[in-house]
């Protein structure tokens, strides 16, 4: 049988080689655009009682800082009263571009949650052997030792391992969720709980 010569040996095998390459650097471009899905984004919802700042483009006199009434309400200048809360700063923006057009020309208005509360819906209610039992404002991303952090731990008399969230979920039923706050203040991260808006951590007495 006759051999064949060595420089088309040597090519097959770099042919082969390079067809091998070829496929393995393509699988990882379709696992690259898996994880660049986009993901649903978090918007945060106006309170009463949070703090906007209300920038117009071109108008410093109507550029102000403005509290969000107990009524869920601002006030800017040229805008005697319109309803903040319950809606994203880019829709209340939305809102006052629409009602300032009366009197100004296509105005640009961004507003800038300065300090927040946060609308009810979107509080986080701590009841119970807290060291400071309160509402805490939502943010996103927020676990339960973050809450933990925000009302100061827990108290001495704290069964921090029988605390449970109640979780109101969309079709209006509710969902306890058993969290081990002991054990998390304790350095178990394991058993660090991701909040939603809404949620109430309770934390019972200790029995002895």
């Amino acid at each position: 049988m006759k051999s064949l010569p060595l420089d088309r040996v040597f090519r097959s095998i770099m042919l082969g080689i390079f067809v091998l390459m070829a496929g393995c650097s393509t699988a990882p471009v379709a696992n690259d655009q898996a994880s660049a899905a986009p993901q649903p984004v978090e918007r945060y919802i106006i309170g009463p009682g949070d703090s906007l700042e209300i920038f117009v483009r071109d108008n410093p006199t109507l550029t102000t800082t403005v509290p969000v009434r107990p009524d869920g309400r601002v006030s800017i200048p040229l805008v005697q009263t319109i309803v903040a809360a319950g809606k994203t700063p880019e829709a209340l923006a939305g809102d006052l571009e629409k009602d300032l057009s009366r009197y100004i020309r296509a105005p640009l208005v961004t507003v800038i949650v300065k300090s927040f509360v946060g609308a009810y819906s979107q509080q986080v209610r701590v009841v119970g052997q807290a060291a400071t039992p309160k509402a805490v404002p939502y943010r996103s991303g927020m676990s339960v030792l973050d809450v933990m952090i925000e009302v100061g731990g827990l108290t001495k008399f704290a069964a921090g391992n029988s605390a449970k969230i109640i979780r109101h979920l969309p079709d209006g039923s509710e969902q306890s969720i058993p969290v081990r706050l002991g054990a998390l203040m304790g350095g178990e991260i394991k058993d660090n709980v991701v909040m939603r808006p809404g949620d109430i951590l309770i934390i019972p007495q200790s029995l002895f």
